[in-house]
């Protein structure tokens, strides 16, 4: 086989950095508001990396939705895929289509409605959109559930595709609800709970909500009696809520997600944290043991240098999501490495509880530190407006890379968890240091692997190859057979 030519290695690269480029987007971003730029900012430059990517790399940005992007993102692909399927292959075409499906499965179920909803926007009704959208319903647990729910999405969908239901659904959908008493239970509870309000506690909480305000119930009342229908993310949600009620919700934070868990935590009032500062402590870290028993991060000596800068406060949309990422990434890795030690932006804090989102950005101080500890992995969780100095942590990374350690003993990656409108990604460092995105803290484990192919040292043959790897184990957690 003779060797690529110099302009087939140029297209090489530059179809590489495309696509890493996109990915890292695809990590980040999630069409809101950040410190530094508004959300239509944010949706201008994803829609041209989404059209541009599909456009140019398709069967690699159909495969793009195993690669560990947000939901967000899964969800805008899935839409790009199914409303530009004109003159596709055999092959191109069923491997979309099953990637498609898989993904909706798995997509949290109001993402998944919004991106079938998406198609009615869009006009495309096509007997392949028909087949996905009877698939998706045919595999909900309770469509009853979501007839209460998610009522005016299942409704729109069912309008737009006409798939067959079971039982009632489509009389309760197509008709008032009041036309008729029903047979299914949680169909009759809501209807009777439309005019009983002891009806109202049997439906779900986000139903049941906007009754217990027309019957006139007391926030405290209705708390104290839904508790027994609150899933536990609602439960997590409502802490603050319950408190100022004086209602017990009785959650163990242990179990919550580790982001999630963080942001709660960051949203307290100071003196609360303190005040219950051990048990918090203990809640992130079997929250972080948890995330590692789903996802192992084995490391050895790490060091981490993290944010805490004025611009960690986020946004209206996000509030303290920067600052949450980086209390949760800090708890991962100290349970992942053999050694770790962290350093914060501002003067070491006491307890990292109560950090607060403060002053200028100075990377270049705590990265100093812990490259004087010699670790192997330096972790950057930043959103990398470095500006104390400007650019200060870039020349540290510039200068280790090029005169100290030119044979990269000590690896650095940047973990950014803001994303850019003006670079369409997140913004780096330095050219010498990978940068990665990342939207939740659980995934680090995708992100650090991902960074090899941000450093720039690998081809993009060995980039179509992971990808393929990571639709190949999609599609197999899905395959007729395949464990639960």
């Amino acid at each position: 086989m003779s060797s690529p030519t110099p302009i087939q290695q140029a297209a090489a690269r530059v179809a590489h950095e495309d696509l890493v480029v996109f990915l890292n987007a695809c990590f980040a971003c999630s069409g809101q508001r950040e410190f530094y730029s508004d959300g239509h900012q944010q949706t201008v430059s994803i829609a041209f990396l989404h059209d541009y990517i599909r456009g140019n790399y398709r069967r690699l940005y159909a495969r793009s939705l195993a690669a560990g992007v947000n939901h967000f993102n899964q969800g805008r692909i899935v839409l790009e895929l199914l409303s530009h399927s004109r003159d596709l292959d055999p092959e191109t075409r069923r491997e979309e289509g099953q990637l498609c499906r898989a993904v909706l499965r798995e997509l949290p179920p109001q993402r998944a409605y919004r991106v079938l909803l998406g198609l009615r926007e869009r006009g495309v009704n096509n007997r392949r959109t028909r087949a996905i959208v009877r698939e998706f319903l045919a595999q909900r647990r309770d469509l009853a559930f979501d007839a209460l729910k998610y009522r005016s999405k299942l409704h729109g969908l069912v309008r737009h595709a006409h798939p067959p239901l079971p039982g009632e659904l489509g009389p309760f959908l197509a008709r008032s609800w009041q036309a008729r008493r029903y047979s299914t239970p949680l169909l009759e509870q809501f209807r009777k709970a439309h005019y009983a309000a002891e009806a109202v506690y049997e439906l779900p909480f986000t139903v049941a909500e906007g009754l217990a305000v027309k019957h006139k119930i007391p926030r405290a009342l209705f708390l104290q009696r839904i508790a027994p229908r609150l899933t536990a993310h609602e439960r997590l949600r409502l802490q603050t809520a319950a408190a100022r009620a004086d209602v017990d919700l009785d959650f163990d934070l242990e179990r919550a997600p580790l982001t999630r868990l963080a942001l709660h935590i960051l949203a307290l009032p100071p003196d609360d944290r303190r005040a219950r500062s051990e048990a918090l402590h203990a809640a992130l870290a079997a929250s972080a043991r948890r995330t590692l028993q789903a996802a192992p991060l084995p490391l050895g000596k790490v060091a981490a240098v993290l944010d805490r800068s004025y611009s960690t406060a986020g946004s209206r949309d996000k509030p303290r999501r920067p600052l949450a990422i980086a209390l949760a990434v800090d708890q991962l890795l100290a349970a992942a490495a053999r050694e770790y030690m962290s350093f914060w932006t501002g003067p070491p804090p006491a307890d990292p509880l109560l950090l607060e989102p403060r002053g200028q950005t100075d990377l270049a101080t705590p990265l100093l530190d812990a490259l004087a500890w010699q670790p192997d992995l330096v972790v950057i969780v930043s959103d990398g407006f470095d500006n104390d100095p400007p650019r200060g942590a870039g020349e540290v990374c510039r200068v280790f890379r090029s005169r100290l350690d030119p044979a990269r003993r000590t690896t650095i990656v940047h973990v950014n968890p803001v994303f850019d409108a003006p670079h369409l990604g997140p913004k780096p460092l330095d050219r010498s240091v990978p940068t990665v995105g990342l939207r939740d803290a659980e995934d680090l484990a995708t992100v650090l692997a991902f960074a090899r192919f941000a450093d720039g040292g690998t081809s993009l043959a060995e980039l179509e190859d992971y990808l393929a790897a990571r639709a190949n184990a999609l599609l197999s957690r899905h395959a007729p057979g395949a464990a639960p």
